[in-house]
């Protein structure tokens, strides 16, 4: 498995996705603080975390004895720029070139 299938792997579940929007909203957090938002075990999350670390989505960095969870964008970006971006840019410039010739019309 390559790298952009294990972030659409990890995008595919509802619960890793509210993992990503939660550390979106305040990154560094703990596993206790993650869990306490789920209902479900705590190995529940846990594994959960470690696909999204699989994919690069999430990374982690001891402070003391607790592990902080952090999101990294980096990867959601390269799926946006190879899939997203590359359908949709014929579309932008058909839009730009129409704008164009209405333009001159006027």
């Amino acid at each position: 498995m390559d790298d952009e299938d294990r972030v659409f792997k990890a995008l595919a579940d509802p619960t890793r996705r509210f993992l990503l929007d939660r550390l979106f909203e305040r990154d560094g957090r703990t596993l206790s603080e993650l869990e306490s938002e789920l209902e479900m075990t705590r190995f529940g999350v846990m594994k959960h975390l470690r696909v999204l670390e699989d994919a690069g989505l999430v990374v982690t960095r001891r402070q003391g004895r607790e592990k902080l969870h952090f999101l990294n964008p980096v990867p959601i970006r390269q799926i946006h720029n190879r899939w997203i971006d590359k359908y949709t840019e014929r579309q932008v410039s058909a839009l730009l070139e129409l704008k164009d010739e209405l333009e001159e019309l006027a």
